[in-house]
């Protein structure tokens, strides 16, 4: 359906024009539209509203968990096993996959959609002006040319152009990132203003802090700018973690590798033995489980959940098993810097004088903080009178309250009112009975109260340090105003990323009752000084910086904030580049320029959302593994792009939180670095427990595969490979989990993204360990069967051979490289060895209980018979240690 909206007069955006000319474009006068209007623009553009996107089903959260090759190998054996009427071996298999399965299912079952968080964020109802006649109405059926009243608490309803304000300050940080309220105004701004900069428009889903205002409707739903994000977040496709494509390339490689080898074995045993076909099928299915590790994901699904579950005790709670690890490979942690690095409570930091330069320490909103001269000289308000006087403007041309409630000091009002309540509240500042007032306005950009003061009849004033010194005659020592000193002052203050704000006073005669702006313009002020004002660093990130930084990965930040701010901060919590890029340079530069420009710049400022998504792409696309961390919803596109979206859950939005794999209980980044550290030791223990269990596997299918090739009888049957697998392997490799950090963990580089699950030596190692295991395996049946023993004996003696020779490989395996011959093995990890005993025990039972004799075909073996397992358990361990001896001597 066509739209009714008149042709533009102007192709400029809304806030770049005038309030007469977006009128104009829009085909409506200030007086709003009638009731028939609205509905013909309601039919012919849709609703106010989101658009929404179908969730995710349960049958699709299902299926991913069995979306690899490795089980479908295992559905197939399970199929053919039934099929075969070999009910045992089918339960097992099915048990190995339904297990796999639910793991990862439950821990996603608790994700929730962003998009949904995103709508909830809009208002329900809004006054628009219908008929003549300001009337209440659902926000769902506003329409573009409607024209909206704003009071403070309202959420503005869809995207507006302001065409009156009075004192009307508005909070962006969902949209923008930044801490600051937005003075709004009518004045239309450049065209290529960011949205930080877009004073003339206020914005759907924002929050009015103070003032009223009205504006006409320029856009709704996925028309406005927070509709521009649903729509790239809707956009915005899962990223494969490095573990995900690690093990997609293993498990299809293994499973093509193992199907091949089948097909092969049952060619030549066929053909060559004349094997039966039913014994064909079942020593094929032997081989595939054998072969496959088929107890791998439920190892790595476990591994990732105690992970998760350390990861909360440390207040980072994750979404997605696999973020855990992909964590700790991450190459470069992209920031927000409002509430992230900062804590998103304006503080001062700064006062200057006439006569005197003060810092002020503490942060936020609590009262608590010194205040020294620049010397270190800590001062009192009783000998500094000029910094009383300060004091005393901060504590009173103020309407923020600041109250403690459940241990923490909140606010209540404007940011940068907050901060500088905070300040007086350090010098306990008097309140005084305010007589009168000129409430802060856009248009002079000041506010004044009048007082009693020593007698005197005094009028105090706070503002823009411009509007103040145009106004001032003389400074508080008498002295008439020396303008150069306070501009050279003013820049230096804003070179360091502050804020600055102006305080200054005028008597008035003992019969003025009430204030206007003619009394503050007028002239005649006396100029007190300045307030240094910013958001300032969280105290712990400082050394989570240092600690991140040294484990190789880079930190960038991308702001909405300016490059002043930006970089202030950045000098303060130690990131260490200070190269810039702004938004204006990412909205110039093509996908592949901006490829180039992101590899050299550190922080990114002035940016929007869609910004923050392109340099996280360019990133992944250098070959980065990104993180990305932030609060506000202008981070949720990015956040879901990121190889590992990290969301604040404290002030983050619902929506950010949504939109990430791993959330912030606690807002702290220094709980990023311990996260990094915990991913790194999940992905080292996760390499242990692979090269730990292949040879198992293949020593398993090296058995089957010559066995049938040269047609001996089996040294091991289908279900006893199935026991091995999931008693043994399992129970051996789930002690790997709980293996502490390797020493100087985060002192190594980032692992490089592209390279496998296992390396060059984790190969060789397993080669050689396969051979050992398949070796020993053979030799223990062979030597049985040539000693007379049943079948039932010596199969029973080669799977104990297995899985004795596989305690040692363990005691071995928990050291990569280092020898395990150490008094650690015996104190880092208790879990390891009640994870032996309880194998041993298990062992035990399949060998000498009556009902898993008769389950596995298994004997009782004398204890003459434990002798050949034990032998060989101690030539793998001390091949290995060798191996590893010989690696440490070539290294060094």
């Amino acid at each position: 359906m066509s739209s009714p909206l008149p042709a533009a007069v102007t192709s400029k955006p809304a806030h770049a024009l005038s309030s007469d000319e977006v009128l104009e474009n829009l085909g409506v006068q200030d007086t709003g539209l009638t009731s028939a209007e609205a509905t013909q623009r309601l039919e012919a553009n849709g609703p106010n509203e989101l658009p929404q996107t179908p969730p995710e089903t349960v049958w699709q959260r299902l299926f991913r968990q069995v979306n690899d090759p490795m089980i479908y190998v295992l559905i197939a054996a399970a199929v053919l096993t039934a099929f075969l009427g070999h009910w045992t071996d089918t339960i097992v298999i099915g048990a190995v996959v339904i297990i796999n399965m639910m793991v990862g299912f439950i821990q996603e079952g608790k994700a929730a959609d962003a998009l949904a968080s995103i709508r909830n964020m809009l208002s329900p109802e809004s006054a628009a002006l219908r008929d003549g006649v300001f009337h209440k109405i659902d926000a769902a059926e506003l329409v573009v040319g409607d024209v909206v009243k704003l009071s403070a608490g309202d959420k503005v309803p869809a995207d507006l152009r302001m065409l009156a304000a009075t004192n009307l300050h508005i909070e962006e940080s969902a949209l923008t990132g930044e801490a600051e309220a937005v003075v709004k105004g009518t004045d239309p701004v450049e065209a290529d203003a960011g949205i930080g900069d877009r004073t003339s428009m206020a914005f759907s889903g924002t929050l009015v802090l103070t003032g009223s205002g009205t504006g006409v409707v320029t856009a709704t739903g996925a028309g406005t700018e927070i509709g521009h994000i649903t729509t790239m977040l809707a956009d915005v496709d899962s990223v494969d973690t490095p573990l995900t494509r690690s093990m997609k390339k293993f498990s299809s490689a293994l499973a093509i590798v193992c199907v091949f080898l089948a097909i092969l074995m049952l060619v030549v045993a066929g053909l060559v033995h004349h094997t039966p076909l039913e014994e064909l099928i079942l020593s094929a299915i032997g081989f595939a489980v054998a072969a496959i590790p088929e107890g791998l994901p439920a190892v790595i699904a476990i591994t990732l959940a105690l992970g998760v579950q350390k990861m909360a005790a440390r207040n980072a709670i994750t979404r997605r098993l696999n973020s855990v690890e992909t964590l700790g490979s991450v190459t470069t942690i992209c920031t927000d810097k409002t509430g992230t690095l900062t804590r998103n409570e304006m503080t001062v930091r700064a006062i200057a004088t006439g006569t005197s330069l003060y810092d002020v320490s503490g942060a936020g909103y609590e009262p608590l903080g010194e205040i020294r001269l620049k010397d270190g000289e800590q001062v009192s308000k009783q000998d500094f009178p000029d910094l009383y006087a300060m004091a005393l403007v901060a504590a009173n041309v103020n309407d923020a309250e600041i109250y403690q409630e459940d241990g923490m000091w909140r606010l209540s009002g404007e940011p940068t009112d907050g901060g500088i309540r905070a300040f007086a509240m350090k010098t306990n500042a008097e309140i005084l009975t305010r007589t009168a007032e000129v409430p802060f306005d856009s248009a002079y950009k000041y506010m004044a109260t009048l007082h009693t003061i020593d007698g005197a009849n005094t009028m105090l004033v706070k503002g823009a340090p411009d509007r103040l010194l145009d106004r001032s005659a003389q400074q508080r020592n008498g002295e008439p105003l020396d303008r150069p000193y306070w501009e050279q002052l003013i820049e230096d203050l804003a070179s360091q990323g502050l804020r600055v704000l102006a305080a200054a006073y005028k008597e008035l005669p003992h019969s003025t009752s009430t204030i206007t702006p003619e009394d503050v313009d007028q002239g005649e002020l006396t100029f007190l000084g300045l307030y240094g004002i910013m958001d300032p660093p969280r105290e712990e990130v400082i050394e989570a910086m240092k600690v991140v930084q040294s484990a190789g990965v880079r930190v960038r930040m991308i702001t909405g904030d300016h490059s002043s701010t930006a970089r202030a901060i950045a000098r303060e919590v130690g990131i260490r580049g200070q190269n810039v890029l702004t938004g204006a340079e990412i909205t110039a530069a093509t996908d592949e320029e901006l490829q180039g420009l992101v590899d050299n710049a550190d922080l990114f400022v002035r940016t929007s959302p869609e910004h923050k998504l392109r340099v996280v792409r360019a990133l992944q696309a250098n070959g980065e593994v990104a993180s990305m961390t932030g609060d506000g919803v202008n981070d949720a596109p990015a956040l879901k792009q990121a190889d590992v979206g990290v969301a604040m859950g404290i002030k983050g939005t619902e929506a950010t939180k949504d939109a990430a794999d791993i959330v912030l209980a606690d807002d702290n980044f220094a709980t990023i670095a311990g996260a990094v550290e915990m991913g790194r030791t999940i992905y080292d223990n996760l390499r242990k427990a692979v090269v730990f269990m292949l040879p198992t596997n293949g020593a398993q299918g090296l058995v089957i595969f010559i066995a049938m090739l040269l047609g001996w009888e089996l040294p091991i049957t289908a279900l006893q490979v199935l026991w091995i697998n999931l008693i043994t392997a399992i129970t051996l490799s789930l002690a790997l989990s709980f293996e502490p950090a390797e020493p100087g963990i985060m002192n190594r580089k980032p692992r490089n993204p592209k390279s496998g699950l296992i390396d060059a030596p984790s190969v060789l190692r397993i080669v050689y360990v396969s051979l050992l295991l398949g070796g020993a395996t053979f030799w223990a049946f062979l030597g049985a069967r040539d000693a007379g023993i049943d079948i039932d004996t010596a199969r029973t003696i080669a799977v104990t051979t297995l899985a004795v020779s596989q305690v040692f490989y363990l005691l071995s395996s928990r050291y990569f490289e280092v020898s395990a011959l150490r008094k650690e093995l015996f104190t880092t990890n208790p879990i390891s060895w009640l994870c032996i005993a309880l194998m041993l025990i298990l062992q035990l039972a399949f060998v000498y209980l009556p009902f898993m004799q008769s389950t596995f075909d298994t004997a009782a073996l004398t204890l003459r018979d434990w002798v050949m397992p034990l032998v060989f358990g101690v030539v793998v361990f001390a091949v290995v240690e060798t191996e590893k001896f010989i690696r440490r001597l070539k290294a060094s």
